[in-house]
């Protein structure tokens, strides 16, 4: 589905990504973990142009490399990015709006889906995205990148600063999108990451240190002596 070779960012003399590469393919949830400054954010920007970068990324056998990113999200690749990032002075149902905007005409119908899977956005669906609490924005966040209707979701950061109840709720709505369509997450939360994940790229300064399914990152002793606390 999604296939990244050579990526390369740099900002001025910082080489913040140097020359990674990476799939997703269909059904999958592939997970990119690392220190903060690692690059990983750096990537998902990178994979749907927010920033300059180098190298070839190929979207549902399209090459997008040069593609404008709002040309990317009607292809079906959308990002939620870390710190949700929602339009906090207006409403829960005008943000779901915003994320419509290529789907105008099904917005009715997709709306009624997203408050099905997320009833407390329902439930607040008149107050404003500032007023939500982390987890429900985090909520709205998603919804708000389903409205498109995307073919693949990349999620940066989605536990970031959430209680560990909510981070449960929200790694629960993460497998059960990944029933219909596939994830690239990124996430500093390395083994709630991948308990969820079936294939995993370890990030160090910029470069893909190590590769592999996600059950066995768990086991690696690196990778438990790195991220998971030994």
């Amino acid at each position: 589905m999604l296939k990244v070779k050579n990526l390369v960012v740099k900002y001025g003399v910082i080489n913040a990504v140097r020359g990674i590469d990476l799939e997703v393919k269909k059904g999958e949830i592939v997970t990119l973990i690392g220190a903060n400054g690692a690059g990983k954010t750096s990537t998902l920007n990178a994979i749907v142009n927010l920033v300059k970068k180098s190298g070839y990324v190929e979207f549902n056998g399209v090459d997008i490399s040069k593609t404008k990113t709002h040309q990317i999200v009607q292809m079906g690749l959308s990002l939620v990015p870390e710190g949700r990032r929602i339009f906090i002075n207006l409403t829960v149902e005008e943000n779901l709006r915003m994320g419509a905007f290529n789907n105008d005409d099904k917005f009715e119908e997709l709306k009624e889906q997203m408050y099905n899977r997320f009833p407390r956005l329902k439930d607040k669906r008149n107050q404003l995205g500032g007023t939500l609490s982390g987890g429900e924005q985090q909520m709205l966040a998603i919804a708000r990148a389903l409205m498109g209707t995307p073919k693949m979701l990349m999620l940066d950061e989605p536990s970031l600063g959430l209680a560990p109840k909510i981070i449960g709720e929200v790694f629960d709505i993460i497998i059960e999108l990944s029933k219909t369509i596939p994830i690239l997450l990124v996430e500093q939360n390395a083994f709630a990451a991948l308990k969820i994940a079936d294939y995993g790229y370890v990030l160090e300064n910029g470069q893909i240190t190590l590769q592999d399914k996600a059950s066995n990152l768990l086991g690696n002793d690196e990778v438990r002596a790195k991220y998971l606390g030994g």
